[in-house]
């Protein structure tokens, strides 16, 4: 139990600061918190992750307390939608408890949506649980259906573990979007059969181009690949038709008429996304950064520890979001990476 469970639900959606808006300096009003809940994750893919990676110390990682602390202020400051990450977000100790408890934004009415971005090895578990408390779509990262190219991919990984994840899901009744990098070496000529696969199970699909996030081993100028290009080479075969579809992320998405899916490309590289960005994250070490490919950060765990009331966080949050850049500045560059922290680190 936290202090937040004991208030009423008419209490949330009524509270005069629910009508407050987050406004940048660009006035772009920021309705979408990403919040890492961890920094670890069971795999280690190739260009998310170093193969050995140094984890936070338990005392820099946010309480399930905390978490919910902070997510719940940005919701009473009117974000709509939150969605959990990590890492991966289903190894955090304890995490169903904090989606219920956050859950109780969706009772009231004060959130549209929670929802999380997954790997898919730990969701069998806990996707009807996920269902019961409000969770209505997902999205799971999955870059090949091949078992052998998945465990290169991520150094490890077990494919079967992740198809009966999103079995799970489905039977559970929670929409499934399936996230690919596209990797020019390795999964860039098998793009269409995993599209394919994905609305054959009435699931969406969206396309992200590799950002240039976190030393690791591998060369990222090798891998790049441009969706403008793949989508050059789908539009060969497939009939793609422009759609107002939006789910409140960066995907651009199409409707591929032969399948009847729908296809969201991510764009940071060949056509940044930075015009309508109504997103921020927090770390799981309560960093907030305003800006996914900036190294702005905003330390909102000191604010907490210190022992701010609700008043001085939500000044800090004001701050923050006061200062949120105009757009980032990817490149991809051999030497080094546009930005030092790991996607990891900032929660994917």
């Amino acid at each position: 139990m936290t202090p937040y469970d004991a208030i009423p639900a008419q209490a949330v959606s009524r509270s005069p600061r629910a009508a407050a808006r987050l406004i940048d300096g660009f006035g772009r009003a920021v309705t979408y918190l990403r919040v890492s809940v961890t920094d670890r994750c069971d795999l280690r893919c190739t260009y998310c992750m170093a193969e050995h990676m140094t984890f936070l110390p338990k005392a820099e990682v946010l309480s399930l307390e905390e978490l919910d602390r902070l997510a719940s202020a940005f919701v009473g400051l009117g974000v709509r939608k939150l969605r959990l990450t990590g890492g991966e977000p289903l190894v955090r100790k304890g995490i169903m408890t904090l989606v219920e408890r956050l859950a109780r934004h969706l009772r009231s009415g004060a959130l549209d949506e929670l929802t999380l971005t997954t790997n898919g090895t730990q969701l069998a578990q806990h996707a009807g649980d996920l269902a019961r408390l409000g969770v209505r779509r997902i999205n799971v990262s999955l870059d090949t259906l091949k078992p052998d190219l998945f465990r290169k991919l991520t150094r490890g990984g077990d494919l079967a573990k992740v198809l009966a994840g999103i079995d799970a899901a489905l039977a559970a009744g929670i929409q499934v979007k399936i996230n690919a990098v596209a990797l020019k070496h390795d999964n860039a000529a098998e793009l269409p059969a995993l599209i394919q696969w994905a609305h054959g199970l009435g699931a969406d699909m969206t396309l992200i181009e590799t950002m240039p996030l976190g030393e690791i081993e591998e060369d990222r100028t090798d891998q790049y690949l441009s969706l403008a290009e793949v989508r050059r080479d789908l539009a060969s075969f497939w009939t793609l038709s422009e759609i107002p579809y939006a789910t409140g992320g960066p995907a651009r998405y199409l409707r591929v008429e032969e399948t009847g899916g729908r296809l969201g490309l991510i764009t940071p590289l060949s056509h940044n996304f930075c015009e309508a960005c109504n997103r921020v994250r927090l770390t799981c070490t309560g960093t907030l950064h305003t800006c996914l490919g900036r190294d702005d950060a905003s330390d909102l765990r000191a604010v907490i520890r210190a022992g701010a009331d609700d008043a001085a966080l939500e000044r800090a949050i004001f701050a923050a979001i006061g200062a949120k850049p105009q757009g980032h500045d990817f490149q991809i560059d051999a030497a080094r990476p546009a930005v030092a922290r790991h996607m990891s680190t900032t929660g994917g």
